[in-house]
């Protein structure tokens, strides 16, 4: 079951308070860069990501973002979007206010908006500036830049105790005091409390876990999940799923992001296709048809399984943009693509569409299953594209408008 929260609208989309996850994202386009930070948000947005953000760093990339932001409009992109600012985001909203109203949501670190006597004048700056204008607010703790002067203050509370804890516990309840403290202060400047989201990222899987259980039990707010800097390629993958996975399964978290580190040349938009992934595995929501196979053995020696596995997930995947539309709930859609005759016809049978492909030594046919039902058996050598065929057909039939 959700953790009950706060309902916080971004934009035109619910945050918390029962709606489904959320699926955000971050460009790493220099926002000054009007034409490929508009086509990567709108990149972004067409994966699935249903919030992204972008830096706001300099006077430059405030004046842009509402350029951007018009640009997107006329594309028919309405994907909400968040300011990211850090240390001078004070002065940003105050030279640009355009730049504010444009956005959705800012984003505010309390440990990177000054320091001593000037934070509290600059945090309400960029508070006021969100309340003025209607806007949400996510309150982001980072481990890596935490307040130093709160983490001091408890660090030396902490060597007073008759029995200190341990300097790791100290430090993840430093930062949910910042985030709570934050939020409580954000309130009192006259931020509505269904404005505010909170986050408190660490990059260690155990760490991140004790204290998103400890901030869902000490608050109602809204709450963003994710694992800070998780790393590039299977690393992150499997630390970012480890993490939220056991999160989302207690009920924590209303809006995710996976943090990847995209390989050269990898698109940014692979973030998003993992964390719906998390997701649907997770039965928390449905983003694409997803595809069931195999991993091979000594029966299947041939890769045409593999090959027609990938070929037949990417195609779907690529389909998605138009079916969404098209064919509501072909999102939920199973297809399975077996390489032998071990599992191949039961998994099959189990699909909505499943093909259970010859093995080693098996006669080369393979037998198309739909909703349980043998309906024919492809030979030669266009299985691939008679499958995709049938593929097809059934998502006109089952989903089109108009189907029963």
């Amino acid at each position: 079951m959700r953790r009950p929260t706060r309902r916080v609208l971004v934009g035109h989309v619910p945050v918390g308070g029962g709606a489904p996850v959320v699926v955000q994202s971050m460009t790493n386009t220099d926002t000054a860069d009007i034409a490929g930070t508009t086509a990567q948000v709108h990149a972004l947005w067409q994966a699935g990501s249903e919030v992204v953000r972008i830096t706001v760093n300099t006077e430059e990339a405030a004046r842009a973002v509402p350029i951007i932001r018009e640009k997107l409009d006329a594309m028919g992109c309405d994907v909400p979007l968040v300011g990211d600012f850090h240390f001078n985001g004070h002065r940003l909203v105050k030279a640009v206010p355009e730049c504010a109203q444009a956005l959705a949501k800012l984003r505010v670190n309390p440990g990177n908006v000054g320091r001593g006597s000037k934070r509290d004048e600059q945090f309400a700056t960029l508070i006021e500036a969100a309340a003025r204008y209607g806007k949400a607010v996510r309150i982001g703790v980072n481990w890596g830049s935490l307040d130093q002067d709160l983490l001091a203050r408890m660090m030396d509370e902490n060597a007073k105790r008759p029995t200190p804890h341990e300097p790791e516990e100290v430090m993840r309840n430093a930062l949910i005091t910042s985030a709570l403290d934050s939020a409580k202060r954000a309130e009192e400047l006259g931020l509505a409390g269904d404005r505010i989201i909170l986050s408190c990222k660490l990059s260690g899987v155990q760490d991140l876990i004790k204290v998103y259980r400890d901030l869902a039990a000490r608050s109602d707010y809204a709450l963003h999940l994710g694992l800070t800097e998780a790393g590039m390629g299977s690393k992150g993958i499997v630390a970012s799923t480890a993490a939220l996975a056991i999160l989302l399964q207690e009920g924590i978290g209303d809006t995710i992001r996976v943090s990847l580190t995209p390989a050269p040349g990898e698109p940014r938009t692979t973030e998003v296709q993992v964390a719906q992934e998390i997701l649907q595995t997770l039965g928390l929501r449905s983003f694409t048809p997803l595809v069931t196979a195999c991993p091979g053995c000594g029966r299947t020696t041939s890769s045409v399984f593999q090959e027609l596995a990938q070929s037949i997930q990417n195609w779907l995947r690529g389909q998605m943009p138009v079916w969404r539309a098209q064919y509501p709930g072909v999102e939920s859609m199973n297809v399975a693509v077996m390489g032998c005759v071990v599992n191949g016809p039961g998994e099959s049978k189990h699909a909505n569409v499943g093909i259970s492909l010859p093995g080693t030594n098996e006669t080369p046919v393979a037998p198309v299953y739909v909703d349980g039902e043998k309906t024919v058996t492809l030979k030669g050598e266009r299985i691939a594209e008679e499958f995709q065929a049938i593929v097809e057909d059934y998502v006109q039939r089952t989903y089109g408008k108009g189907s029963s």
